[in-house]
């Protein structure tokens, strides 16, 4: 899934962007799928793009998914607008389609849909959050599959156990739901607590991970 940019050979980004659309074109045999393709894969070998992306199916809906060189960087339900416009501000506006630099993170994604997955290896990059929020979904991607914590225990995990809203805050914007699971985390005395996937979401996925009955 993260790929890694090379050095430009010919010291111009543009002189290397062109030769790359020349040469995706060069045996796609007319199909615009293959093209595009084949366009994200030079360009990804290039070290053109640092945000590539990809739509995925799941029981939840279509989700998007994005990688950067670090690894994977959001994951957006249906309903989030704006999706690419918000990474292109905040973490780089060349960004491209590639199904093959999402591939992994995808599977990752159908096997815990089907059952057989109970730990995501994809690595994360939490660039997009900072200070106390990076430490409430370092801390929450520690909760077991299956498993629940308070918010109150995460935010002591995190550092600080009396911010309980700010580690709701914190969880409520994560960018990357699912893997970071921010779904196992519910209120003291055994309310669902809010998710910012929608409630229905967080029950499916509860229920999927044998936490809810």
């Amino acid at each position: 899934m993260p790929f890694t940019p090379e050095a430009n050979e010919n010291g111009s980004e543009a002189r290397c962007l062109t030769r790359v659309l020349r040469d995706a074109t060069i045996g796609a045999e007319g199909s615009a799928e293959r093209a595009s393709a084949r366009l994200a894969q030079r360009a990804e070998e290039a070290g053109l793009v640092d945000v590539l992306y990809a739509d995925t199916d799941s029981p939840l809906g279509t989700l998007l998914v994005a990688v950067s060189h670090r690894g994977v960087v959001r994951i957006a339900y249906p309903e989030e607008e704006e999706v690419l416009q918000d990474l292109s501000n905040t973490v780089s506006a060349r960004i491209l389609r590639s199904t093959r630099a999402t591939q992994d993170v995808r599977r990752e994604l159908d096997e815990y849909f089907a059952g057989r997955r109970h730990t995501f290896d994809v690595r994360l990059d939490l660039s997009l959050v900072h200070g106390f929020t990076r430490k409430v979904l370092q801390a929450t991607t520690r909760i077991p599959f299956g498993s629940v914590l308070t918010y109150t225990q995460v935010a002591g995990r995190a550092g600080n156990a009396r911010a309980s809203r700010a580690a709701g805050n914190a969880l409520h914007a994560n960018p990357i739901p699912i893997v970071v699971p921010c779904h196992r985390v519910v209120r003291t005395g055994g309310g669902l607590g809010g998710y910012g996937g929608t409630i229905p979401r967080k029950v499916a996925l509860l229920r999927l991970e044998g936490a809810l009955a």
